[in-house]
């Protein structure tokens, strides 16, 4: 990379230190209580060394008149997102596994949060489970966002330091050792990102530099100026960011957090530069290093090859979730609106997209494009996931919506499927405490909104008052039981067996779409060698009992 890094380098006598701020007339770095005056450089960039800094050292960045602010792209905030800035030098883990990440089709992703996955809710301890996902049979731990964000508790997608580690998380080093041990046991680790908007709270790049732009609206306020005339160290911030979590942290693969939303009308789109850059920097390190992107239009330009395409490994597929949510609770909300039909949930099972241009009730138009062409591969599946189970108002997993046999034909079309299977935290034995939405700002402004909108919004939806994301125990009835007796520890041993076939069809699943017949809900999905039948009703079809399922091998 040509350009200018963000944020400090550390050098043979001290640490560089970077600041996009062309918006200061003067810029200081403060260490140790000295200020030391930052020398301008073009196009609004800030530089200078300090003798004797590294790594641990506290810093904060002063603008005239005195006012100090953190480092936005500072890789570590030990006291949190307003105060100083720590130095971090990534090269001090000694990596004890050389792994080079796994195939695309060998991917079985375990999404978690880090701070409720276990009750300490840091890597360290998530680490310590890690054995026992391995064992389960997936084979890619994905960490919902850790960068920091406001206060302790939060699902992540408020950050406002994209190149950090959330410090109640065990900050930067913690990372480095989860994902190490991950590679000691043959796991993959994909990191949630998001570059389509930055938290509400401890967002200080635009006291800096013209980060954001009216040209672009999002549901989170003004967009980021991707394309603009000043658009490239806005760039430079992001990509940066990307890259040092596969390069610095040995990340396998990132997730890209609604990419739908991320606006950028330059020549080359910063989802499509990310993949470039990640596969470029694959290709010098002999690894296999995955693009996944959230994306919610149905767009196959995402998958496609540049130059029409962002050329991203996979997309979060997410017709399977609603046409299976739709069918087997009898929901028809919002976007679910859309879905319902038994024929839905065998269109996604077959071609990965149920809309491909047809016309949304929901949207109010056509949606989706044709996907001829694509492996099964190409798409990320699931039957729960964050966004589905914690935007419900009082965030139900499906276990205490349902029969409890009806998750274990579920589980058998989404692993014996056709996508990718992801599995949300606990799902794979039946949790049933919820995921809610939390989170805990200290603005007391920006709290009030955000419990009093939360309100508002499902009341007038007539889905009741959910719980207040700022209290406390909205965070705690969110951490998992890992429980493991009776019928949880029976639905675990089901997805194991499950995961074991998948194991041993891995690429028949990944390279074809199967033939699926219906008989009402009862589905039949047959490949050489491997026939899946799955009834998603109470009612007997397809030689099934009610909620039954079987597996064919040969």
């Amino acid at each position: 990379m040509s350009r200018p890094a963000h944020g400090p380098e550390i050098t043979t006598g001290g640490v560089r230190f970077r600041a996009w701020a062309p918006r200061a007339e003067r810029l200081a770095v403060r260490v140790d209580g000295a200020d030391h005056p930052l020398s301008p450089a073009p196009e609004g960039w800030w530089t200078g060394e300090v003798r004797g800094a590294g790594h641990g050292t506290r810093y904060q960045l002063v603008l005239p008149g005195g006012r100090a602010l953190p480092d936005p792209a500072s890789r570590a905030q030990p006291d949190g997102v307003h105060a100083a800035s720590e130095v971090f030098d990534p090269a001090r883990h000694r990596w004890r596994s050389a792994f080079a990440g796994l195939p695309l089709e060998a991917l079985v992703f375990y999404e978690l949060h880090v701070g409720t996955f276990t009750a300490a809710g840091t890597l360290d301890a998530a680490a310590e489970a890690l054995p026992g996902l391995a064992e389960l049979g997936v084979t890619c731990v994905e960490l919902m966002p850790v960068q920091p964000f406001a206060g302790a508790r939060n699902w992540g997608y408020d950050g406002v330091q994209s190149w950090a580690v959330h410090a109640a998380y065990g900050g930067p080093a913690a990372l480095q050792r989860f994902v190490d041990r991950a590679h000691a046991l043959g796991l993959a680790v994909c990191l949630d990102v998001v570059y389509n908007h930055l938290g509400p709270e401890g967002n200080y790049l635009p006291q800096l530099a013209p980060y954001l732009t009216d040209r672009h609206r999002t549901p989170w306020g003004d967009g980021l100026d991707l394309d603009g005339p000043d658009a490239g160290p806005v760039r430079a911030y992001f990509l940066g960011a990307a890259l040092q979590w596969v390069r610095d942290f040995r990340v396998d693969a990132l997730r890209l957090d609604a990419t739908h939303a991320i606006r950028d009308d330059g020549p080359r789109h910063l989802v499509a530069a990310l993949c470039d850059e990640v596969s470029a920097l694959a290709r010098r390190e002999g690894r296999r290093i995955h693009v996944i992107a959230e994306n919610d239009d149905n767009d196959r330009r995402v998958l496609d090859p540049p130059p029409a395409g962002w050329g991203c490994s996979a997309v979060w597929a997410d017709d399977l979730h609603h046409a299976l949510h739709a069918l087997v609770t009898g929901e028809r909300e919002r976007y679910l609106a859309d879905f319902g039909a038994p024929e839905q949930v065998a269109r996604a099972l077959a071609e990965g997209f149920v809309f491909q241009g047809e016309r949304s009730a929901y949207r109010g138009g056509p949606h989706g494009t044709p996907v001829a062409g694509l492996a099964p591969s190409r798409f990320v599946a699931c039957a729960q996931n964050h966004d589905q189970i914690g935007n419900r108002p009082h965030g139900e997993r499906l276990a205490a919506l349902l029969p409890w046999p009806a998750l274990e034909p579920i589980a058998a079309l989404v692993l014996l499927g056709s996508a990718l299977p992801l599995l949300f935290m606990g799902e794979e034995y039946g949790e049933t405490r919820p995921f809610q939405y939390f989170t805990s700002h200290g603005d007391a402004a920006l709290a009030r909104a955000v419990s009093e909108g939360r309100r508002a919004e499902h009341i007038a939806r007539g889905q009741g008052e959910p719980p207040d994301p700022q209290d406390e125990r909205t965070f705690l009835r969110s951490t998992l039981s890992h429980r493991s007796d009776g019928r949880h520890g029976a639905l675990r041993e089901h997805h194991r067996r499950l995961l074991e076939v998948r194991r041993r069809h891995r690429d028949a699943i990944a390279a074809r779409w199967p033939e699926v017949a219906r008989d009402g809900a009862a589905f039949t999905l047959r490949r050489p060698g491997l026939t899946v039948r799955a009834n998603l009703s109470d009612r007997a079809g397809a030689g099934l009992g009610p909620w039954g399922w079987s597996v064919t091998e040969g």
